[in-house]
């Protein structure tokens, strides 16, 4: 068994660019278990690598210049055609798959833009209580017990413990809500249509996810959620956030109820400002129409005095981008960059009153 394994999960590290192999770190793993899943259709951007021809394909699983050309083109148009072909073999560790037999049949799905394949699937299952492991496993049982096929892939031990507590209390309520019973998978199932989603697309759209680059959009979710609705202390993770996100679960599930996607309210902030523009005289005319046609000037005015000309902007930033980091790019990428302008100086509203009938 030990030599199969050595066997199994090779590698050449000199070869980069190929499709990966087993890790041979993974053979050092403590009571590997091989769990037979019958045939299933597994999503082809999760199929990373080769047992035993990883050195015939590239990183993107193309066949390279020795391998058979021609019996390539023959499965490829055999596959274009609808032409019957057995499932490929494939071995599991995790969320990756490697190709036991049929990595002709891979390359070629990938190229002819397929998405998923059918495959015999074969999961090496580690004893090892490694962190990654731990995650896996938990990852693993949720999914068995919700019946969700949707990635959410979360970086921390007992996170998933915490999504699948959140999906018990909304059983109760939908339980409470229909004076019926309600079965697990289906109130997993309302979850992630009325709750989990319209939350990780809010967050996607508000940019937080470039704040945490080690982490998922469903990390932010189990972190927001949970010190949002369950959480005893006040937290605020950003100027306005609390306004978006009702405070309860449920109170959010009916405010996102009735909205599709492009309706879930932003998670940005509008901020203005007014920047002071000074100009080689020759060329101001054709600076007030540049500027003009900029999409956040909201105000163009040619002044007297010390100053040449006067904009106003109105911006859009992210709950954690600052109001002086949004406006500065702003001035530096978009009004710096036309000709003539020699200087600029920005003034950031404090306190603002407007009148009724007039923009902000």
């Amino acid at each position: 068994m030990q030599g199969f394994l050595k066997y199994l999960f090779g590698r050449d590290a000199c070869e980069k660019d190929r499709v990966t192999s087993f890790n041979e770190e993974q053979a050092k793993e403590e009571d590997v278990q091989f769990i037979k899943h019958g045939i299933q259709t597994v999503s082809l951007d999760q199929i990373t690598g080769s047992v035993g021809k990883y050195t015939d394909f590239d990183s993107r699983f193309r066949p390279k210049k020795h391998v058979s050309a021609k019996r390539f083109k023959d499965i490829k148009q055999k596959m274009r055609q609808g032409g019957a072909l057995p499932p490929v073999r494939l071995y599991q560790i995790r969320d990756d798959y490697f190709v036991l037999d049929g990595n002709h049949r891979v390359a070629a799905a990938k190229e002819l833009g397929w998405t998923e394949i059918q495959a015999k699937v074969v999961e090496l299952l580690s004893g090892q209580n490694s962190m990654e492991n731990l995650i896996y496993l938990e990852k693993k049982n949720f999914q068995e017990k919700t019946g969700l096929l949707e990635k959410i892939n979360l970086t921390e031990v007992g996170k998933y413990k915490l999504l699948e507590a959140q999906i018990k209390k909304h059983q109760l309520y939908l339980a409470s809500q229909s004076g019926q019973d309600c079965e697990f998978k289906k109130a997993a199932k309302d979850w992630i249509n009325t709750i989990y989603t319209p939350m990780i697309t809010i967050i996607s759209s508000g940019g937080l996810d470039k704040y945490f680059p080690d982490r998922t959009v469903a990390d932010l979710y189990a972190y927001i959620s949970y010190h949002h609705w369950e959480g005893s202390a006040n937290r605020r993770y950003g100027i306005g956030i609390d306004q978006v996100i009702p405070k309860s679960m449920e109170g959010f599930r009916s405010a996102m109820l009735e909205k599709k996607a492009p309706e879930y309210p932003e998670m940005k902030r509008t901020i203005s400002a007014f920047v002071f523009v000074y100009v080689d005289a020759a060329s101001q005319l054709e600076i007030i129409e540049g500027l003009y046609q900029l999409e956040e000037v909201q105000e163009v005015h040619s002044v007297h005095g010390n100053i040449d000309i006067l904009v106003k902007v109105v911006l859009k930033r992210d709950f954690l981008a600052s109001d002086a980091e949004t406006i500065a790019e702003f001035v530096d990428q978009k009004i710096r960059r036309l000709d003539g302008i020699t200087r600029t100086q920005t003034v950031i509203p404090g306190v603002s009153r407007v009148k009724p009938g007039f923009s902000v």
